[in-house]
């Protein structure tokens, strides 16, 4: 197991079986949540434990294949090479209130949406604790800019990833450690129901996104092959027992898809479907996926859209497009160095 994965007090029972002190496992622990690269930088550690650590526990830290910066809005986007050589994407995007992260929780994804090119050739495998948070420690050191908000969004379904996203999350909210706030960390499901219910009972002060994206099975079923295992009238309800377990309010995704889901009526539909439920739309402008014939809702058909929703009492913005000249989009870059590979 990769010791940054493992908690202050796991750490600590490691260095005790390799006969260190206590106070060992703090000086550990902040140099590898500082993001090191090697334990030749812990130089507060005596040399034979460096040795020691190095032979039994390798660091592993992911390498930069293609870095690439908006000459727009100076996104950048990283895509890494794991370990195994795996590749996953992080994106680097700059708000007023902060530098937000976004990260992959899963090399692929087995979840299959329509218009979202990480699923595209299927799930590869889960990514460990450690490969998520060397995403955040990573970005922030090549890039230079301080991290102080994280997205689950990036590749893969992090419900699907459930137990290694919770000690993630747990590990890069630590005090000792990065000591990013909860409630600036945003979790993205396509709708696991079950999950959704598990992440509830931790009362986490996280903001949940649910990738809604259709007004009705009708429309859900032929994007998202997720809502014939979990009905979106399931998911909603999953969500009112999630609010009623937190008390944070639902961020609903919503994909802008020319004739699929942007008429006047699918909005009606969902303020007669969310009705008492507290909840914020989120009305993202379609990225185009070359594999799919889907495209971008026209900016009058997403102002209409939003227009009905607000009017209706539900809070509604539309997505600031981002580095839409650097692939910035969910698995396009790993998707175009995979092709060019083959």
């Amino acid at each position: 197991m990769n010791l940054k994965s493992m908690t202050q007090p796991e750490l600590a029972a490691i260095l005790k079986s390799l006969g260190q002190p206590g106070f060992r496992a703090k000086q550990v622990y902040t140099w590898l949540h500082k993001g090191v690269r090697s334990y030749e930088e812990m130089t507060n550690l005596p040399k034979s434990l460096r040795e020691t650590l190095a032979e039994k526990y390798p660091i592993c830290p992911p390498e930069v294949v293609r870095k690439q910066e908006s000459q727009k809005d100076g996104t950048i986007k990283y895509l890494w090479r794991l370990h195994d050589g795996n590749c996953v994407e992080t994106v680097l995007m700059r708000y007023h209130y902060g530098n937000t992260v976004c990260i992959s929780t899963e090399v692929g994804c087995r979840m299959g949406c329509a218009f979202c090119a990480s699923t595209l050739g299927g799930l590869v495998r889960r990514l460990e604790p450690f490969e998520m948070l060397d995403q955040v420690l990573f970005t922030q050191v090549d890039s230079g800019l301080p991290i102080s908000h994280i997205v689950l969004m990036g590749i893969g379904e992090p419900l699907d990833n459930f137990d290694n996203v919770m000690r993630f999350l747990e590990l890069v909210n630590s005090e000792e450690g990065m000591n990013i706030s909860m409630r600036h960390i945003s979790l993205s499901t396509c709708g696991l129901v079950p999950k959704i219910d598990q992440l509830a009972k931790r009362k986490l002060q996280l903001t949940l996104s649910v990738s809604l994206h259709a007004p009705n099975d009708a429309i859900r079923d032929t994007i998202m092959p997720v809502n014939k295992a979990y009905p979106s009238e399931e998911l909603l309800y999953a969500c009112r027992r999630y609010f009623d377990a937190t008390g944070r309010r639902i961020s609903f995704e919503y994909a802008m898809i020319d004739g699929v889901n942007d008429s006047e009526e699918n909005a009606r539909e969902l303020l007669r479907r969310l009705k008492g439920l507290p909840a914020h739309f989120n009305l993202i402008p379609l990225n185009h996926v070359e594999e799919s014939p889907l495209k971008p809702s026209s900016r009058a058909a997403v102002a209409s859209f939003q227009k009905t929703l607000e009017e209706g009492g539900v809070t509604a913005t539309v997505r600031r497009t981002l580095g839409g000249d650097i692939d910035a989009s969910c698995g396009q870059l790993r998707r175009k160095y995979t092709k060019e590979k083959q």
